[in-house]
């Protein structure tokens, strides 16, 4: 059974060759406000604070927050990209994370050669790879150039190839960041047909959105981020009503 649980979780990292009184400085204080400790020639930034939540089959988290709150960070631990630096973070079930389009592939292959390596880092058996070069090469519509190398892609076709690779086997766990950006109409309706049906049957979904109306409308909870701190988490509604009133208000989270 699919279980995500965070306990007090915290996620920081150094920044380098930077002095008390740089413009690096003064912007990272803007941005994380206190929450930095200096050292010699270096800042940490504590970019998720003592993190606490708990997903069960049929969740489906929404993660709102202005740019720089610390969802890209979170999703990249679930999706075990990063690790904290305290706290405890369990996670049963196959992850699927379609937040990086660049995660194990190799631009000088191509695309067709690129296919195994991305699914045997997200747990493929032999039998999904094998399925999966079946069915990558024709659901990308990339025609000839699934044989080209991914350098030679744009990235709209990258994008494609990513989202195939992704969504070309099960889990118990769906990430999504934005919805990953899947190029021309024609495929972005087939894209948003397979996502659709990958949520059916997924066990956990977390997404970080700009679209309060589409959180609405999918998730069950809602987690509001702000500068590495879990503000509330709860309802859609409410949350969601909170995090707007406290936008217009100009709200500044307590250090």
């Amino acid at each position: 059974m699919a279980a995500v649980e965070l306990d007090n979780v915290s996620f920081s990292y150094p920044v380098f060759e930077v002095t008390g009184r740089s413009l690096k400085m003064t912007v990272m204080r803007q941005l994380v406000g206190s929450k930095i400790d200096l050292g010699v020639g270096s800042v940490e930034i504590a970019a998720l604070s003592e993190i606490s939540f708990h997903l069960g089959p049929g969740d489906r988290l929404g993660l709102v927050g202005r740019n720089g709150s610390g969802k890209s960070t979170m999703l990249r631990l679930l999706a075990g990209l990063a690790h904290p630096t305290k706290g405890r973070m369990r996670i049963e079930g196959r992850v699927l994370p379609l937040i990086d389009k660049g995660l194990g592939v190799n631009p000088e292959l191509s695309g067709f050669d690129n296919i195994e390596l991305p699914l045997r880092l997200l747990g493929a058996s032999d039998a999904e790879v094998r399925r999966a070069k079946e069915e990558v090469p024709e659901f990308t519509g990339l025609g000839a150039f699934i044989h080209m190398p991914v350098r030679t892609y744009s990235e709209g076709m990258r994008a494609r190839l990513a989202f195939a690779l992704c969504t070309a086997i099960h889990g118990e766990v769906l990430l999504l960041d934005e919805w990953l950006g899947t190029g021309d109409a024609d495929f972005y309706q087939r894209a948003q047909q397979r996502l659709q049906q990958m949520m059916g049957v997924t066990q956990i979904v977390v997404l970080a959105t700009h679209s309060t109306e589409l959180m609405k409308s999918m998730c069950n909870k809602v987690a509001w981020l702000d500068r590495g701190r879990l503000i509330a988490i709860g309802d859609p509604a409410p949350v969601i009503g909170m995090y707007l009133a406290a936008q217009q208000a100009g709200f500044e989270p307590v250090a």
